[in-house]
C-alpha cells in the first residue's frame, strides 16, 4: 500500500508539472521584446523604401519629360543629373532592403532558437511523462483497487492517468508541428540569405553605374567645353559616323553567304522578355510578306529603358562574346554588347549596355541578369537594342572601319538573311500601347 501511495504522490506532482509545461507550450516567447524591436525596424525600413520609391517615380517622370524636348547640351546634362539622382535613390532603396533583410534574418534566428528550445524542453518532458506512465501501468491496478478502501480516489487517479496519456499524445503531435515549422523557418532563412547576396550584388552594380554616369558627364563637358554649338557639332559628327559605319557593315554582311532553312528554326514565342517592363520604341526591319525581314531598316528591336535596368537572358544558353565598340570607334555602333547563343538554335546581341555582368564562355539561364541597359555606342536616348539571328550564322568578327580610319571594330556579324525578327519569338505584344 505504501508503494502505491508513493507512486500516487509522484504521479500527482508529475501531472501538475507536465500539464503546466503543456499549457505553456504555445506561449513560449522569451524573445518577444527583441522580436518586437526588430519588427519595428522592419516597418521603418518599409516606410523609408516607400518614400524613396515615390522620389524615384518623380525622377522618372522628369526624365520622360526631357525625352520630349529637343536634343541639346542642356537637356543631356539634365538627363545625366536626373539619372544620377534616380540611381542614388535606387542605391538607398537597395541599402534599405539589405538592412531589412538583415533584420529579418535576425528575427528568423531568434525564432529558430526558440523553436529548438521548445523542442528540447518538451522532448524531455514527454520522455519523463512516458516513463512515469509506464511505471504506474506496470503496477497491478486490480490489486491496488482491491486493497484501497476508497474506490473513488483510485478511479480519479486512473482518470488522471488517461488525461496525461492523452496530453502526451497531443504534445507529441504539437512537437511534430514545431519541428515542421522549424524546417520552414530554416528555409525562409536560407532564402533571405540568398536574397541578401543578390541585393549586395545589385548594390555594387548600381554604384558602378553611378560612377560611370559621373564620368560620362565630365567627358561630355570636356568634349563640348560647355558650348551648345560644340555639342550640336559633336552630335552631327556622331550621326555621320554612325550612318557611315552602318553602310559599310551592311555592305560587308550582304556579301556573306548563308542558306536559311526555316524548318530548323524554333517555333514562335520560345523566348522570354529581356526586361521587366516592355515598350517597343523601334521595330525590326521592314514588312515583307507575312513577316518582317531585314530587307531594309533596323537590324533589331529597340526597347525603352530610360535609366539603367537589368537585362535578362531570353532563354538558356552560353555567352559567345562581349565587347565595347566605343573603345575603337566611339559613338558608331553597339557600344557595350553581349552575344548569347541559346540552346534553341537562336542567338541574340544586346547593345548599348551600361554594364556587362557576364564573360565569354559563361552559361546563363533564362531570366538571369546579363547586364544593364544604357546609352553606350550611338543612341538618341538610353534603350536596349536586341538583334536576333540564326545561331549558326553569327559570330564575333573584326572589321577594319572606314568610318573610323585605322581602327578595328569587333562585334557580332551575320549574313543579312540570318537576321530574324525578335518579336516573332517573344511573347505576344500589342503595339496599341505605344
Amino acid at each position: 500500500m505504501k508503494l502505491y501511495h508513493d507512486y500516487k504522490k509522484q504521479y500527482k506532482i508529475f501531472s501538475l508539472i507536465f500539464l503546466g509545461i503543456l499549457l505553456m507550450f504555445p506561449f513560449v516567447f522569451s524573445y518577444a521584446q527583441t522580436v518586437g524591436e526588430l519588427n519595428n525596424k522592419i516597418n521603418q525600413k518599409n516606410a523609408d523604401i516607400e518614400k524613396l520609391e515615390q522620389e524615384i517615380k518623380q525622377y522618372q517622370a522628369e526624365i520622360e519629360d526631357l525625352d520630349k524636348q529637343q536634343d541639346s547640351l542642356n537637356v543631356s546634362l539634365k538627363q545625366l543629373d536626373l539619372t544620377r539622382k534616380k540611381f542614388i535613390a535606387d542605391i538607398s532603396v537597395t541599402q534599405n532592403k539589405i538592412d531589412k533583410t538583415n533584420f529579418k534574418i535576425q528575427e528568423l534566428g531568434f525564432e529558430i532558437n526558440d523553436k529548438q528550445s521548445i523542442i528540447e524542453n518538451n522532448k524531455d518532458a514527454i520522455s519523463s511523462g512516458i516513463r512515469q506512465v509506464n511505471e504506474l501501468e506496470r503496477n497491478d491496478i486490480l490489486a491496488t483497487m482491491l486493497s484501497e478502501n476508497d474506490f473513488t480516489l483510485v478511479w480519479n487517479d486512473i482518470d488522471n492517468m488517461v488525461i496525461v496519456s492523452d496530453k502526451l499524445r497531443e504534445a507529441t503531435v504539437q512537437l511534430k508541428e514545431v519541428k515542421s515549422n522549424l524546417e520552414n523557418t530554416k528555409k525562409k532563412t536560407t532564402d533571405a540569405k540568398n536574397e541578401l547576396v543578390a541585393l549586395k550584388g545589385k548594390l555594387a552594380d548600381q554604384k558602378k553605374i553611378v560612377d560611370q554616369n559621373t564620368a560620362e558627364k565630365k567627358k561630355l563637358l570636356a568634349q563640348t567645353k560647355n558650348s551648345e554649338a560644340n555639342y550640336q557639332k559633336l552630335v552631327k559628327d556622331q550621326i555621320a559616323k554612325k550612318l557611315a559605319f552602318e553602310k559599310e557593315l551592311r555592305d560587308y554582311e550582304s556579301q556573306l553567304e548563308f542558306i536559311l532553312d526555316p524548318s530548323k528554326l524554333p517555333s514562335a514565342g520560345v523566348l522570354s522578355w529581356p526586361l521587366d517592363n516592355i515598350f517597343v520604341t523601334q521595330q525590326f526591319g521592314a514588312k515583307t510578306g507575312p513577316h518582317r525581314t531585314y530587307a531594309s531598316g533596323h537590324s533589331g528591336v529597340d526597347f525603352r529603358a530610360r535609366t539603367p535596368l537589368p537585362a535578362y537572358a531570353m532563354a538558356d544558353g552560353v555567352i559567345m562574346g562581349t565587347g565595347d565598340t566605343d573603345v575603337a570607334c566611339p559613338g558608331a555602333s553597339f557600344g557595350k554588347w553581349i552575344l548569347i547563343e541559346y540552346n534553341n538554335g537562336l542567338s541574340s546581341t544586346y547593345g548599348h549596355l551600361s554594364l556587362i555582368k557576364v564573360v565569354k564562355g559563361q552559361r546563363v539561364s533564362r531570366g538571369q541578369t546579363v547586364g544593364y541597359t544604357g546609352s553606350s555606342g550611338r543612341v538618341t536616348g538610353p534603350h536596349l537594342h536586341v538583334s536576333l539571328y540564326v545561331a549558326s550564322a553569327v559570330k564575333v568578327q573584326t572589321l577594319p572601319s572606314k568610318s573610323c580610319p585605322g581602327r578595328i571594330l569587333q562585334q557580332p556579324i551575320a549574313a543579312i538573311n540570318a537576321y530574324l525578327d525578335p518579336m516573332y519569338y517573344l511573347p505576344s505584344y500589342s503595339y496599341s500601347q505605344n
